[in-house]
């Protein structure tokens, strides 16, 4: 009876060790699962790593690709849509021929795949700052490639003799202003785009197909609403539009240079002449510039000063082209009446 005894003894024993173990072992588990807090939830907090998982081209990081100025960003960034980032150097606004690098500049450019210019000598800056960048990898897109420049197609009047302006060295550089050439720009950024960055090459090429889609309709409009008013001559005080004027059959017949600073009534006098000398249909200015000196010539004149629009400043949003280009059709289609 004794040792029968000692053997229920060591059982319940040995079941309550067992017990404990096992209790034991259970809180570790219970302990291991509460330590990763991340475990079991990841597809709810990262929905990104399941389309990363899922999409073979989002593994690696986004292509990085820096643009110069309003226009080019605007094309690029059509182009890439959401698959590539795209930066801006010259702020909307900022007068990008005369345009000083800073170091953040130097910076994006130093961290970037792609580079986007327009090209024909516009972005004057850039040579230096790519220099001082120093990156070997950088890819660079010229969007103007293979588009032949223009020459002066009017005389240009400087009514102040020491007044200096840009000179367009390689040709005038302002060809996205006319909806043709900004097709074969949309084309250069997205060949280049491809070359760089070919696992995306199918986003790129149907996002370039839509937004190419949009620039011949909107060549279509501007041809059926200025044939309309043929050989109407203008003046402008910028010399951005002779790609334009040529595309559609207008006359810029003089650029007149006028500064924002004060003139002498000589300075005045000397543009009134110039633009009496023409006799033109249309002042044009451009929009947000407050130049009492053109708002009294117009008056002087008996001609309306209208705003078009050379894209320099403005949304960065790719449909703003669109939205300023019609802008700019309406302003023609009435001063050319």
């Amino acid at each position: 009876m004794i040792m029968n005894c000692r053997e229920i003894r060591t059982g319940k024993q040995r079941s309550g060790i067992l017990s404990i173990i096992a209790l034991l072992m259970l809180s570790m588990v219970t302990g291991c699962s509460q330590s990763n807090p991340n475990q079991g939830t990841t597809s709810e907090q990262s929905p990104q790593a399941q389309e990363a998982a899922s999409t073979p081209s989002a593994q690696s990081r986004k292509t990085k690709v820096v643009t110069t100025f309003l226009p080019i960003y605007l094309f690029t960034k059509a182009v890439a849509g959401n698959v590539a980032d795209v930066e801006i150097l010259v702020p909307p606004g900022t007068e990008v021929h005369e345009y000083q690098a800073i170091p953040e500049n130097v910076k994006a450019i130093a961290t970037a795949n792609v580079l986007v210019k327009n090209g024909l000598g516009l972005e004057e800056f850039l040579e230096n700052t790519v220099k001082n960048a120093q990156n070997p990898k950088l890819a660079e897109i010229d969007a103007s490639k293979g588009i032949k420049p223009l020459n002066e197609i009017s005389p240009v009047v400087k009514t102040v003799q020491e007044e200096e302006d840009h000179e367009h060295t390689q040709g005038n550089p302002h060809v996205w202003l006319d909806p043709v050439l900004a097709k074969q720009q949309v084309i250069n950024i997205r060949d280049g785009l491809v070359a760089a960055d070919p696992a995306n090459k199918a986003t790129y090429e149907a996002n370039a197909a839509t937004y190419i889609k949009e620039l011949e309709s909107l060549n279509s409009e501007f041809q059926q609403t200025l044939q309309k008013t043929p050989s109407c001559t203008f003046i402008t005080f910028h010399d951005a539009f002779p790609y334009l004027a040529q595309r559609y059959n207008l006359k810029q017949v003089a650029v007149v240079q006028i500064p924002e600073d004060q003139l002498s009534p000589t300075d005045v006098q000397n543009a009134v002449n110039a633009v009496k000398k023409y006799k033109v249909k249309a002042l044009f200015s451009e929009p947000g510039v407050d130049n009492k000196l053109l708002s009294s010539l117009s008056k002087d004149l008996k001609l309306t000063l209208r705003p078009l629009d050379s894209l320099e400043t403005g949304e960065t949003d790719p449909q703003h082209y669109f939205k300023a280009m019609k802008a700019n059709l309406q302003t023609l289609e009435t001063s050319c009446k």
